[in-house]
């Protein structure tokens, strides 16, 4: 299975907590993120994007392969990017997104990387990105 991501959905894949913009966004969500934390998921290959991606499917502010929030979402792709050295074309399987986080995102970089996203403030990207380090 390939999955289609945009370069910030990996590290809000990391830190997936259930929380999401409604009922289907969150159960779509929770559907992937079991699936690359099930046995094996590792072995997920994604396909970086710079649209919408299988986890914007159902989100309520998905305006065709755009976001009403389209300016932000740019900027944190930007930032995730270039912390993950990813592009739009690329394939790597969801054990090396995870590597690439863990050797390009420190604990605490999340403040800058992801500033203006209002998940932030529940704390769990940062928590999974301690755990990604603890190992």
């Amino acid at each position: 299975m390939t999955l289609r991501y945009r370069p910030h959905h990996f590290l809000c894949s990391l830190g997936f907590r259930g929380a999401g913009y409604s009922d289907g966004f969150t159960a779509n969500m929770a559907r992937i993120v079991g699936g690359l934390r099930a046995p094996g998921g590792e072995g997920t290959v994604i396909e970086v994007t710079g649209s919408a991606d299988g986890i914007c499917g159902p989100c309520p502010k998905r305006r065709g392969a755009g976001c009403v929030s389209q300016d932000k979402i740019d900027r944190f792709d930007a930032a995730h990017g270039k912390a993950l050295g990813v592009a739009p074309g690329d394939r790597l399987s969801w054990g090396e997104a995870r590597r690439r986080i863990r050797d390009n995102v420190r604990p605490g970089d999340l403040a800058t990387l992801c500033a203006g996203c209002q998940w932030l403030s529940l704390g769990y990207c940062e928590d999974a990105l301690a755990e990604l380090h603890a190992g």
